[in-house]
């Protein structure tokens, strides 16, 4: 398939280009910001009736979370992937058209701002990070439908009758693994823990929906880096033609995730015997 021509300018305000890269991160801030207003006005998903943080906390708490994601994400970029040429060159290290962000950087950008602003305002850690767990896959589907209309962060090639040929992936046709990871990152898991809190009441359980969040990305990631072209600056890992520094930083996340969620369970159940 031939790749869509699509502009990665949504629109010009005189000089100034608004991409639909910014305008994803903006969407999915705003409907993950929308999404958790939501959570946090439905009291009968919270242990006693009663939800961790106001829409007050909400509102302030959105521009701790995109500078954690943004400086997160650039600063793991170049920790992750980049960090031979910056030393070389130090100024390409704000020059985001020769590399972007590092989901696992924001990861842990967004995870300082959360225990930091839950500190500060008395919350409960645990339902802080349920919350932004929650909401996540909503920048997710956005951040890699964005990746698809700028042309990066393609497939592996492939002769699949959905492969594209993307304009600088040269002229074979490749998996569009940035759209595997839009359905899988950002719909599939949404559903799921949405499913979990629910029908399942999971919030009531505080951390098991950011430990399911982490277990699941971390499936989900490690499955289409099978799929994707690894970063050229590194290739594959280990003198093989498969391990990808995407797995190497997913696996952490699995582990994390499976041990939240069993402390989780074991925090409830203790707490049930104290408070029967």
């Amino acid at each position: 398939m031939p790749f869509p021509e699509i502009n990665p300018v949504a629109f010009s305000l005189g000089p100034l280009a608004v991409h639909w890269y910014g305008l994803a991160y903006v969407a999915g801030i705003m409907l993950g910001w929308l999404y958790a207003r939501k959570l946090t006005a439905n009291a009968s998903l919270w242990p006693n009736g009663q939800a961790p943080m106001t829409a007050v906390h909400l509102d302030d708490f959105l521009v701790w979370i995109a500078a954690g994601v943004v400086l997160g994400g650039r600063i793991g970029y170049i920790l992750f992937y980049d960090l031979g040429p910056i030393l070389e060159n130090p100024i390409r290290a704000i020059e985001i058209w020769n590399g972007g962000m590092s989901f696992h950087g924001g990861f842990l950008g967004a995870t300082i701002a959360m225990i930091v602003f839950a500190r500060r305002h008395a919350i409960p850690v645990w339902s802080m990070f349920d919350i932004v767990a929650a909401v996540v896959p909503f920048g997710l589907l956005f951040g890699r439908i964005a990746n698809f209309v700028n042309g990066e962060l393609w497939g592996r090639l492939s002769d699949a009758p959905w492969a594209v040929v993307f304009p600088t992936g040269g002229p074979f046709a490749r998996h569009p693994s940035q759209l595997y990871e839009a359905g899988l990152e950002g719909i599939i898991l949404l559903l799921v823990l949405a499913l979990l809190i629910y029908r399942f009441k999971a919030l009531r359980v505080p951390g098991t929906i950011c430990g399911a969040f982490v277990l699941g990305y971390g499936l989900c990631r490690i499955f289409v880096e099978f799929f994707r072209e690894p970063d050229v600056q590194l290739g594959y890992l280990l003198g093989t033609n498969w391990l990808t520094m995407g797995m190497v930083l997913s696996l952490p996340m699995v582990a994390v995730g499976i041990w939240a969620i069993t402390r989780a369970r074991v925090a409830s159940a203790a707490n049930s015997v104290r408070h029967p």
